[in-house]
């Protein structure tokens, strides 16, 4: 998705200057708790967090619907406790994760009927990662929840009346909230073995007739195999995943032919870390570097980390820059626990801006002049224009 240029870039810069200045105000407040960083996965954590809604949450709209974001609060969530800062925005995430109507509507859709084995495999992971009881999290038994959707098989499936959209990310989740819990049942375990492409990745849609590898899968599948100790299928599953990687270090949606995306390369990352590949993790993380927006950008936009190399959307960002804090920090999902997190939402260290990682367009050096000056004349003078999409399998990312 790319921004849209407007002739009148008077009008322009007008609009944007409205929108920046609550995001502004807050990130202002935030400094006097957290001191400014130039490591990229904190500064990245720190811009997500001032991004939350009411401090605690995120939405999305569809259609002009808005509708509250569980799946990408969680995301953030997890990289608040990766990068170790924002503990404060975390425990508020967690707690509005808690409400009643918050967590029947991400398990049930607010109907009894329903029930999603993705939310609550996830929901499940995430409560153990902040030291919270997942049978007992805002009233809810989880680890009951997801196990009552298991089927003979072992598969995690949903129970809903608009079909079943449990995936390998529902799998992945399952295996990794219940091995921290109580250990994984053996027949969930040899159902993901089963799953595996004869070229070592892993599928999203599982049992479809032919099995294509998919880089996010494949790496949350991984960690999962990683966690249940079943190393040889891991491995096989690395060694496909650094097969696919880009010579930049990105790691790519299936289908495309750009340079890769942070949401697949911080996936990517967090799996080949747990798993000690690391020269392949250093490349990722370069790439993943070179996307965060930099001491050029409009102040609200630093330490954002953006969704590939066309540049900086606020949306698209969002999620991008939690799963990019995954592959940069050095804890797999397995181990990540919330010790010694520390609260406050750090922002980018601009106090010497040519020793920025990066500038507002990914890749490019704020070192040079010509390109500083460039970078504000664009942020004066473009929109992002972004269509959010209502995820349909609730543990896709």
């Amino acid at each position: 998705m790319s921004l849209r240029r407007t002739a009148a870039v008077i009008a322009v810069a007008a609009v944007a200057a409205l929108a920046v200045v609550p995001a502004a105000q807050s990130q202002a407040q935030s400094q006097a708790q957290a001191p400014p960083t130039t490591d990229v996965s904190d500064a990245a954590a720190g811009w997500l967090a001032l991004q939350l809604v009411d401090g605690d949450h995120f939405e999305n709209t569809v259609d002009g619907t808005v509708y509250h974001d569980q799946g990408l609060t969680l995301d953030a969530l997890l990289a608040f406790t990766a990068a170790g800062v924002a503990s404060d925005s975390a425990d508020k995430a967690s707690e509005w994760l808690a409400k009643p109507e918050i967590i029947d509507n991400y398990l049930h859709g607010g109907d009894p009927a329903e029930s999603y084995a993705g939310a609550h495999a996830k929901l499940a992971l995430a409560t153990q990662v902040r030291g919270q009881d997942p049978t007992a999290f805002g009233g809810v038994d989880l680890i009951a929840g997801l196990t009552a959707l298991q089927a003979p098989s072992g598969r995690f499936s949903d129970k809903s009346q608009y079909g079943d959209n449990s995936n390998g990310f529902t799998q992945a989740f399952a295996l990794l909230a219940l091995d921290r819990r109580e250990g994984a049942p053996q027949a969930a375990v040899d159902y993901l073995v089963g799953a595996q492409c004869p070229d070592g990745g892993f599928p999203l849609i599982l049992e479809a007739p032919t099995c294509a590898s998919h880089v996010d899968a494949t790496a949350m599948v991984a960690q999962a195999l990683l966690a249940v100790d079943k190393t040889a299928e891991a491995d096989k599953a690395l060694d496909w995943l650094t097969g696919v990687q880009q010579p930049g270090g990105g790691f790519r949606d299936e289908g495309k032919a750009d340079e890769g995306n942070a949401n697949s390369t911080g996936l990517a990352a967090h799996a080949l870390r747990a798993g000690g590949r690391t020269a392949a993790v250093d490349k990722a993380a370069e790439f993943l570097t070179s996307l965060q927006v930099g001491c050029a950008a409009a102040e609200a936009d630093r330490g954002a980390i953006a969704f590939d190399k066309a540049g900086f959307e606020q949306v698209k960002s969002l999620r991008a820059s939690a799963q990019g804090v995954l592959g940069l920090t050095g804890v797999g999902y397995a181990d990540l626990t919330a010790k010694d997190g520390k609260p406050g939402a750090p922002v980018l260290d601009c106090s010497a801006t040519t020793t920025s990682t990066s500038s507002s367009s990914p890749g490019s050096s704020i070192s040079d002049t010509t390109l500083w000056i460039g970078a504000l004349v664009l942020v004066g003078g473009v929109l992002a224009v972004v269509l959010v999409r209502r995820r349909v399998a609730r543990a896709r990312k």
